[in-house]
Formats: structure tokens, sequence, C-alpha cells
């Protein structure tokens, strides 16, 4: 079954100056009407690293969750973002951006590959003893921009290891600078499915504009049925450093499975005014 999940938290996190707090919380309430599986919607990590998040827990407290469809997920780097994200019971998934490069472990979370490995440990407990669902990010999921060894097989290797030994059931390559081509998207998923069938595999696309149908259209046939996107094409990981593509588009996302009569779940009047309020928040970049 097809699970689209939008992320406004990656889409707002990179964006100077501060998001007044109302307009986050009027932006969420409004997505949390739309349909969508899940929504990637704020982050317990350092504000010093991703200071438009900072008000993580206040948003939380005004989302209107009573009538939503939608699972709310958050991002950690580490246990002690895991321990309050797992206080909500509004939180249905943590996620945990866990990278095949060394050198973007770092960047990302300050932490090498090893010491990462240890805190999915660390958060998979917290998850099993709240409930929660973990959700690892595989970062460079698609490619290396640091001249570090980089391979298909690579992924494989990881993705294993976090199924086999920690028991992680959900999986989503991250394309995390826009690397990504319609033949490495393809090897990747269609090796990984068949070989770890008990785990969902996720596809999380950035894109150039002209780019982004053939890389979603690689990923579904390959037989990926969840799909991260920000409407708009809004976001990017600000720890990449590198001038960055924009996140997958949620309503290309939406238009490519509608017209393949694919039933996405969406609320066509709710997405239009969710779209409106997209463009008021990207319209406060600079």
């Amino acid at each position: 079954m097809l699970k689209l999940v939008e992320c406004p938290r990656d889409a707002m996190q990179g964006i100077v100056p501060f998001i007044p707090t109302a307009e986050k919380v009027r932006y969420i309430n409004q997505l949390l009407k739309v349909g969508f599986d899940t929504i990637d919607f704020g982050s317990f990590v350092s504000e010093k690293a991703i200071t438009q998040m900072r008000d993580t827990e206040e948003v939380l407290s005004q989302l209107d969750i009573s009538a939503a469809r939608s699972k709310l997920l958050a991002i950690v780097a580490n246990e002690r973002g895991a321990q309050t994200a797992a206080k909500y019971g509004e939180i249905a998934c943590i996620g945990f951006p866990f990278s095949v490069s060394e050198t973007f472990q770092r960047r990302n979370t300050n932490s090498s590959i090893g010491e990462s490995l240890n805190r999915v440990h660390d958060v998979q407990e917290i998850c099993l003893r709240t409930g929660k669902q973990l959700v690892i990010y595989i970062s460079m999921g698609f490619g290396n921009p640091y001249n570090e060894e980089w391979s298909p097989e690579i992924v494989t290797y990881w993705c294993k290891k976090l199924h086999d030994e920690v028991g992680i059931e959900v999986l989503a390559l991250s394309d995390t600078i826009g690397v990504s081509t319609p033949a490495i998207i393809t090897q990747l998923f269609e090796s990984l499915i068949p070989e770890l069938p008990e785990v969902e595999f996720g596809a999380h696309l950035h894109t150039a504009p002209l780019m982004w149908k053939e890389k979603v259209t690689a990923a579904d046939e390959a037989g990926c049925q969840r799909f991260d996107g920000a409407l708009m094409g809004m976001g990017g990981c600000p720890m990449a450093k590198d001038k960055l593509t924009g996140n997958m588009p949620t309503e290309n996302l939406i238009s490519y499975f509608e017209e393949k009569e694919i039933a996405t779940g969406i609320m066509k009047n709710e997405l239009a005014e969710a779209l409106i309020i997209a463009s008021e928040i990207s319209a406060l970049r600079r």
C-alpha cells in the first residue's frame, strides 16, 4: 500500500529567519487534514545545530491530532533526543539519520558511524519500551560527494546490519544532495526489497526540478511504496553544506500516482489550502 510522508521539518529547518511558532502550528495542523500517512513535523536535536526547530515541543503542544489520520514523526540524533520524543504519546515514530558516509555522519550528528550504530541500539531500546516505531534514514544512500568509498553493496551491508542486529523495520534511503540516478535507484530497491522482505523501504529523494519524475518512476517500478516529499519542493539538508537541490515536491508525487490510478488518500481541498500556507512560509526565506 502506498504511503506518502510529508516533511515540513525538512522543508523548514534550513529557512532563515526563524519561522514564528504560530505559523508552524498553522501549517502542520493543515497538513494533518490532508491525508498523509506520516508527518515529519519536528526534531529534538541541538538548538545550535538546527535553530529553526528549537520550538518543536511548543509546536507539538498546539497540534490538533484529534481527527488526524496521519502519524507524527520526530527526528533525533541521540538517546537524549529519543527520550524527549518518547515522552509524548502524540508521536508515533522517531526518525534517526544514519549515514553510510563517515564525513557526513560527523557533520550531521557529531559522531562516527560506529558511534551512531551504538546510538541506534539505544534509540531502538527506547522505541521498543515506549511503543514507538524507529525509522532509520540512510543518509548518502545514493552516492557520496566526499571522495569516500561508496557502492550499492555498502548501502546493502548497512541496511542488513541495521535490520538483522537492531531489528529496524523501516529504512528510508535518502538522497541527501540529489545525486541519485534512475539506474542507481532501480538497482538499490530491486536488490534490497527482495533481500529484506520484512523491511519497509522508503525513498527520501532530493531532486532538481526537471529530474523528479524519472526518479519517482524508478523507485516506484522497483517496488518502493513509501515516498517522502515536501510541498513545493521546499528544503533540503542544511548539514550537507554543498549547494542543494530541493526536496521531492509532494504535489508531483500525488499527480504521478493519480495518473497511474493509484489511491493516495489525499483530500484535494485540504491540500490546496496547505499549498497556500507553504507558499507563504517559502516567501520568508532569505
